[in-house]
């Protein structure tokens, strides 16, 4: 296993604690922070990110390795002061590439998930993106690259300074002192996250607050002004792929449906939200102009599909450690297979929660891929014994059955 895996199979246990003590906590306090579909929604995101991103399905357009061997001019010695340098440039990195995610219409797609969710809390800080699969971000790291800052060093902060930014995606805590001019704090990040129109588009720093009150983007939380969370263009789904993809959906049809050639190519770069002229006319999208009047998105589902859910989530986490463990040892078609067979499971089970009937052609995916595989692999499912092999199938027939009962009775309700 790779250095980022290892790193979530530890980074999970604890944050499956600290979301646990956090619902415990809002629950003594009397306040609703979690509900059972948008949690499910954010740990399954969390999921298809993890599966993404160990499988390193991206491409970079430079990479920091090609930077450092080529314009490197001073080779700082101290390792401590490499990993201080180190650090500050990744949150410099940070901040320019969340700040651009924000902006460009195109960029906003790959970070549309993270927003997502119309509560607050900190399983919504596992909405990860799974559609960013070209990386620039090396261009704001050439400071490092000056100074000789070694590869292996951001391989291991990668993942530090991404679950450095776990903790404060909470309502639990309030303003922390001195601590809100130095790091991006709870008060800080909900500002972020809220779509009223005095925080919208502020407080992109990651780790330390100062790169916003530098550049112009801080905006402290107002006691007069209760954030209120989401996305102007409501996600109105439990599925954390279909959301991965919207915005990319929506600019496709805008830019096919539009008449001016320029504007067919320049919708992809605007700023974010920029439609042409002639398709907000013939193609109106629903965007909320008054946080104050948002229904949040919510389905009718009983606790025997809740539980269902929850436990596909479980299962599909356990593929996703067992894939990672046999991934060297198996061909790579192989294992893409798997991956787009845990993906289906994700999309099957967040889509019941949705009451949708295209959960039925994600269980013949489903099905479809184990014929594949299994015919690949001699009826043996990626090195599990024939009695666990048997078994996998059969949970995977039964899963097919159940969603399809499940479903026939959420659509009735």
């Amino acid at each position: 296993m790779n250095t980022y895996i290892i790193a979530v199979l530890i980074a999970v246990p604890i944050f499956t604690l600290l979301i646990s003590i956090e619902w415990i906590v809002s629950i003594k306090r009397g306040i609703i922070i979690n509900h059972s579909a948008d949690l499910i929604s954010s740990l399954s995101s969390g999921l298809t990110n993890i599966l993404k991103d160990g499988l390193k399905i991206s491409f970079a357009i430079i990479s920091y390795s090609w930077l450092v061997e080529r314009i490197v001019i001073f080779q700082i010695e101290s390792l401590v002061l490499t990993i201080i340098i180190a650090f500050i440039v990744q949150d410099f990195a940070g901040y320019w590439l969340h700040r651009l995610n924000h902006r460009v219409n195109i960029l906003w797609n790959r970070h549309i998930i993270h927003h997502s969710s119309e509560e607050y809390n900190l399983s919504c800080a596992l909405r990860q993106s799974i559609s960013g699969f070209i990386s620039f971000g090396a261009f704001f790291m050439i400071p490092a690259a000056l100074f000789g800052v070694p590869v292996w060093l951001f391989a291991v902060l990668g993942p530090v300074h991404l679950f450095l930014q776990f903790w404060y995606h909470t309502c639990l805590i309030n303003r922390m002192g001195i601590l809100e001019n130095i790091l991006v704090t709870p008060s800080h990040h909900r500002v972020h996250h809220a779509i009223n129109p005095e925080y919208l588009d502020k407080n992109f720093s990651q780790i330390f607050i100062v790169w916003d009150k530098l550049f112009g983007t801080f905006q402290p939380e107002l006691n007069e002004v209760k954030p209120v969370y989401g996305i102007l263009r409501q996600a109105d789904t439990w599925n954390p792929i279909l959301i991965n993809f919207k915005h990319f959906f929506s600019l496709l049809t805008d830019a096919w449906h539009t008449s001016n050639l320029l504007d067919k190519f320049k919708i992809w770069f605007m700023k974010t939200g920029w439609r042409p002229e002639d398709v907000i006319q013939s193609n109106p999208i629903m965007t909320i102009n008054n946080p104050k009047d948002l229904i949040k998105y919510k389905t009718n589902n009983s606790s025997t599909v809740i539980y269902w859910s929850y436990f596909q989530l479980i299962i599909s986490f356990a593929m996703i450690v067992h894939l990672f463990s046999v991934e060297t040892v198996f061909e790579s078609y192989l294992v893409y297979l798997y991956a787009i067979f845990i993906m289906a499971n994700v999309f099957s089970y967040t889509s019941l929660l949705d009451q949708k009937k295209i959960i039925i052609i994600s269980e013949i995916i489903k099905l479809s891929l184990i014929g594949i595989i299994l015919w690949k692999l001699n009826w043996s499912w990626f090195g599990l014994s024939s009695q666990y092999s048997m078994l996998f199938i059969g949970f995977t027939v039964v899963s097919l059955l159940i969603n399809f009962i499940l479903l026939k009775k959420s659509i009735k309700l």
